[in-house]
């Protein structure tokens, strides 16, 4: 397993504060990715400043989450930028909340058709599905991605 190099950082000047992966944010997520073959992972520990039932990750976040991969999974393994067109959820199991809690977020690309990737994701604790996501991804062109959304590329660290 590879980590990923965030290819936003040091964009600070553009604005770079995506809720889901800045490091800064000091609301956001602050996900971290890795590549494991086919498959981008991230692991998160969800305190209970984002519950929704006590010590329980309100589903809104757990769908942050997932659409948050997906999109990594898109530039990594696509190489480019792209936006969610479709998100589906199911919420099978809760997700607890707190300290030591540490969750696994994991997505792939299940098929290409032209300009869309279907994506799909799930997350897991203690190897145990509790929430799965199917996405549709729209892919944007090398040119768009590098003009509207600074993409230049998504390597992994040696």
């Amino acid at each position: 397993m590879k980590k990923i190099i965030n290819p936003w950082l040091g964009l600070v000047k553009d604005g770079y504060n995506c809720f889901g992966c800045a490091p800064t944010n000091r609301y956001g997520l602050k996900m971290e990715f890795y590549e494991d073959g086919d498959e981008i992972v991230s692991f998160w520990n969800p305190s209970d400043d984002y519950q929704g039932w006590l010590h329980t990750l309100h589903g809104g976040i757990q769908a942050t989450l997932m659409d948050e991969i997906a999109a990594w999974v898109m530039a990594r393994k696509l190489q480019c930028a792209g936006m969610t067109t479709n998100l589906e959820i199911k919420y099978r199991k809760p997700v607890p909340t707190g300290p030591g809690i540490r969750i696994e977020v994991r997505a792939h690309i299940r098929e290409i058709k032209r300009n869309f990737a279907f994506v799909s994701a799930k997350i897991l604790y203690e190897g145990n599905v509790c929430s799965e996501a199917e996405m549709t991804y729209y892919c944007f062109s090398p040119e768009k991605s590098a003009s509207d959304f600074y993409f230049s590329g998504c390597e992994v660290e040696e």
